[in-house]
């Protein structure tokens, strides 16, 4: 197994620790566990893609990875009360629904890659999260909410590339 797969599979195994401190009320010391989680993403992609090191297990896990991170990050908080469970379901209903897209495509022979929509719908999403386990600080000082208003950017942008997806691959819809 490569560095980048290893990486993959190391954001996996910090979900749970993650979602164990978060739960207990110690926010800041899981804003880091999810920011060193999230960091294995990009630290993946780059060393595969420089190395060539790019593997079907890789295309297929990194992607879960991330959504399981955010999904466990995003569930907790609403478990918390910090973040509306039906922004969540919306959320989520995106990330299962173009999963679903792409494994029909993929038995189909057809890889959809990641856009820059939904790459940036994923930096949005894990920014919102890390303001929000930071409890806004050091937002919250001048009163501003940063962390709600990146939930809303992240929200927007989810539902943005979810349909985007959906358009540009409306044709695996009659497979």
């Amino acid at each position: 197994m490569n560095l980048p797969n290893k990486l993959t599979l190391l954001r996996i195994a910090l979900i749970p620790i993650f979602m164990g401190v978060l739960m207990t009320g110690h926010y800041a010391i899981s804003a880091v566990i999810f920011i060193a989680a999230s960091l294995t993403d990009a630290l993946d992609g780059y060393i595969a893609r420089k190395y060539h090191l790019i593997t079907n297990f890789g295309k297929i896990m990194d992607p879960l990875a991330d959504k399981l991170l955010v999904t466990a990050a995003f569930v907790c908080l609403v478990q918390l009360g910090d973040v509306a469970a039906w922004m969540v379901i919306i959320i989520l209903a995106r990330e299962l629904t173009i999963t679903g897209l792409r494994a029909v495509a993929a038995s189909e022979g057809i890889v959809i890659s990641a856009a820059n929509s939904g790459k940036l719908k994923t930096i949005l999403q894990m920014l919102a999260i890390i303001a929000l386990l930071f409890q806004n600080y050091p937002f919250s000082i001048w009163h501003i909410p940063f962390a709600d208003a990146m939930l809303w950017a992240a929200l927007f942008m989810t539902i943005y590339s979810g349909v985007e997806y959906i358009l540009k691959n409306k044709q695996i819809f009659s497979m």
